[in-house]
């Protein structure tokens, strides 16, 4: 017993492998490339700098749905990011039909809640009717199954968007006020970037407090942790699942308001780029984990946006995607995810 003891308190030094110390280079290299850039031309960098933060913040949003289904399902939700697309082209129309541009002050304000209700009602109900018609029969099938099917629903859900406003960008009016809400060295930022931020931190807390404090938020973290367990302790396991699917389905119609009425135009194949950014974004801040969606979300819209403009523009998403690999290797539960216990 004491020959077992000793082997348990003695434990040899940390060293760290060669893996980690590439790790480390490139993140100081990394850091290094930034803060010249900054010191040459800092009003550029932060110009990139806020606008990598607003988009990114839209990303976030977007990953916070994919994290939210994985999270209870182990089900990546391919469709959501059409889910996102369809709202987006909800908002083109309600603004198109409703002449929103010729609104201003509060009126306009209430316009836009008023369509942030609908769009996250619609793209919750979609969301919700994939769930039910599509995943649900397949929840104890092979996982190859859910995840071809989510794949085909995501196309079904671009077709939908391609007959309804056909293959050319669909555009947006320019409703949003751009006047300056604050200053950094010299570099304004505008309302129509801030309402982006303005959106995404109240969601946010919102969403973790509805998880973590509500009774149907317990209900969720129960049916993650064991389905069976948790239909023996009287959960309905089928309502929460679906109640995930309707907030993650909310959480793409915010995002796509916000996409729309910022970026002023909306595409068929939109979700498919926007999505596959955010799921990124959800696995690169840790798959599961809410704040490490909206962190991985700001990460790639600052990365996306410095390296289009002191990089060549093509090589943006491979530099994306170059760092999600990076992160991975040497943290494949993310930046904020734990790690997951090994079945036995």
């Amino acid at each position: 017993m004491a020959t077992e003891q000793a082997s348990i308190r003695v434990r040899p030094g940390y060293k760290p492998d060669w893996l980690s110390i590439i790790g480390i280079a490139l993140v100081v290299l990394f850091g290094i490339w930034l803060l010249i850039n900054f010191i040459k031309t800092p009003a550029d960098f932060y110009d990139l700098f806020l606008i990598g933060l607003t988009n990114g913040a839209i990303y976030g949003l977007v990953a916070i749905g994919y994290s939210l289904v994985y999270g209870i399902l182990e089900l990546i939700n391919f469709a959501h990011g059409d889910v996102f697309m369809l709202g987006g082209m909800l908002v083109a129309t309600m603004t198109t039909s409703w002449a929103l541009d010729t609104k201003s002050g509060t009126v306009l304000w209430l316009f836009v809640v008023l369509m942030l209700l609908i769009t996250m009602a619609f793209c919750a109900t979609i969301n919700t009717t994939i769930e039910i018609v599509a995943y649900r029969r397949l929840r104890n099938a092979p996982r190859l199954a859910p995840l071809i099917t989510a794949i085909g629903m995501s196309f079904i859900l671009q077709n939908i968007g391609l007959i309804w406003k056909g293959a050319r960008p669909t555009s947006v009016p320019d409703i949003l006020p751009h006047g300056t809400v604050f200053t950094i060295g010299g570099v304004p930022y505008t309302w129509n970037r801030f309402i982006v931020i303005l959106f995404t931190v109240p969601v946010l807390l919102s969403l973790m407090w509805l998880v973590q404090k509500t009774r149907q938020g317990k209900a969720m973290r129960a049916t993650a942790q064991d389905r069976e367990a948790a239909a023996m302790m009287g959960i309905s396991v089928n309502r929460t699942i679906s109640f995930t699917f309707f907030i993650a389905g909310c959480m793409a119609g915010t995002a796509a308001l916000l996409y729309a009425l910022y970026f002023t135009n909306i595409r068929y194949t939109e979700g498919f780029r926007v999505g596959l950014i955010a799921f990124t974004a959800a696995v690169l801040g840790g798959i599961g984990n809410l704040p490490g969606a909206v962190l991985g979300g700001l990460l790639i819209g600052l990365v996306r946006s410095l390296g289009s403009a002191y990089l060549d523009e093509r090589w943006t998403n491979a530099l994306v995607f170059a760092i999600l690999i990076t992160i991975l290797i040497f943290r494949p539960q993310g930046l904020l995810g734990a790690r997951a216990k090994e079945k036995v």
